[in-house]
């Protein structure tokens, strides 16, 4: 038995060192500097954070009331985080107290709507990048356009009107 314990730590060790030893894949110096100097990735968007890469990649969501934009009224321009491809103005933003930034309208074509498997909902991606920003909901009553953008603040980064004005 002895004999038996001792050749299957053997095999253990061996293998821990066969895996450990695996050449690592590696960077290569074009990503890692696109990386340090811009803060974007391979793609060239913008790096996410754990949170932003679960909701924008994985199509997760956030927790109702907890996002930086849920009551942000200011005057300015709604961009993807992603990309930075403009989506949606300030004066589409309504408080629709569902918890997440709602918006009646996106700029046009710069959302694509794609219906759930499920069929109940409607998911909303950035149409340059195909980042997760949330999903849809028509027939509720709450703005003149019966329409609400229900999106994900991690998926949005504002700009003030200031600036936008300054970048035009």
């Amino acid at each position: 038995m002895d004999k038996i314990k001792g050749i299957f730590s053997t095999i253990c060790i061996v293998a821990t060192l066969a895996v450990s030893c695996q050449p690592k894949a590696e960077k290569n110096v074009a990503e890692i500097q696109t990386e340090t100097v811009t803060g974007q990735d391979k793609n060239g968007y913008n790096k996410l954070t754990a949170e932003q890469e679960a909701i924008i990649v994985n199509k997760g969501t956030e927790r109702p009331y907890s996002g930086e934009y849920v009551k942000d009224m200011g005057e300015g321009l709604y961009t993807c985080a992603r990309c930075n491809e403009p989506l949606y103005t300030s004066k589409t933003k309504f408080d629709s107290e569902c918890g997440w930034p709602s918006f009646d309208e996106e700029i046009e074509g710069k959302v694509k709507r794609i219906p759930d498997p499920d069929g109940m909902r409607t998911e909303i991606v950035c149409v340059k990048c195909n980042a997760h920003l949330g999903h849809v909901f028509l027939g509720e009553g709450f703005t003149a356009k019966n329409t609400r953008h229900c999106v994900n603040s991690v998926s949005l980064k504002f700009v003030p009107a200031a600036e936008v004005k300054r970048q035009i």
